[in-house]
């Protein structure tokens, strides 16, 4: 009862644009064990960028909740022909929405080597593919580069693999000594980026089509750390480093009346 008095009196303080906001999904990690499996499935395997984690399932030692808080959890360790586990944790079949204001109040890990994100894809990936289902990276930060937080957004116009990718990212000291709130807004003319109360990005609708702007239809979120990868080891991975943990106090998302979560 406490953490829900908590939550709607952060909701009446949340800096958006308009008090219309409304909470319509949210975890804030009050059951230990592992992770809802009503509100989160698992990424299991080797997945993307030539990472070198492996990504478990429904296993504590990567993922699980305790004292009120998500643990995802990289460790060093031989597993599955990897030297490294953690966990990818994803709302997709469970919860996507299509506009709105969604938060995370996360204190990442650091180290070498370590890539923590917080992001988005369209529920429609196996679809359209990536990049056309979009993506919306809400924070990424690379081990190497330890003082910068990331915004970017991946589109069939706009993507890393041609270079021109759309984003922007924020210094900040020591963000992974403390929990920091990040989180976009989404509405049909412009996607606006948050690293607590400080807007520092905006993605526009420039009118172009679907290939610049597929985000009127539902993206689903992904929390994960990556260990390696064709960004996070570009400068190799510190392995004296391990284990490595991103804490999530709470998600939370919030739409306006006639916005629709599915």
């Amino acid at each position: 009862m406490a953490r829900w008095i908590a939550a709607a009196a952060l909701l009446a303080a949340v800096p958006t644009p308009s008090q219309e906001w409304k909470l319509v999904w949210s975890d804030e990690f009050d059951k230990p064990g592992l992770p809802d499996p009503a509100k989160w499935d698992y990424e299991e395997g080797f997945i993307r960028n030539r990472e070198l984690q492996y990504y478990t399932r429904a296993r504590r030692e990567n993922a699980r909740v305790e004292d009120g808080q998500l643990v995802l959890e990289a460790r060093r360790e031989d597993f599955k022909n990897a030297k490294y586990t953690s966990a990818s944790l994803i709302t997709w079949g469970k919860a996507s929405w299509t506009y709105g204001r969604i938060e995370v109040k996360a204190k990442i890990p650091t180290g070498r080597g370590l890539w923590p994100a917080i992001w988005t894809l369209g529920a429609d990936r196996r679809e359209t593919g990536w990049p056309a289902c979009g993506e919306l990276d809400i924070m990424e930060n690379v081990g190497f580069d330890p003082d910068t937080i990331h915004a970017n957004v991946h589109t069939k116009k706009y993507n890393h693999t041609k270079g021109n990718n759309k984003g922007s990212r924020i210094r900040i000291p020591r963000p992974y000594a403390d929990f920091h709130v990040y989180a976009l807004e989404w509405f049909p003319d412009r996607i606006d980026f948050f690293l607590d109360k400080e807007k520092y990005f905006t993605y526009a609708n420039e009118g172009s089509g679907v290939d610049a702007w597929p985000f009127d239809k539902p993206q689903y979120l992904i929390l994960n750390i990556a260990v390696g990868g064709s960004w996070g080891g570009q400068k190799g991975v510190d392995e004296s480093v391990f284990p490595q943990q991103m804490r999530v106090d709470y998600v939370r998302v919030f739409q306006r009346p006639g916005a629709g979560a599915r």
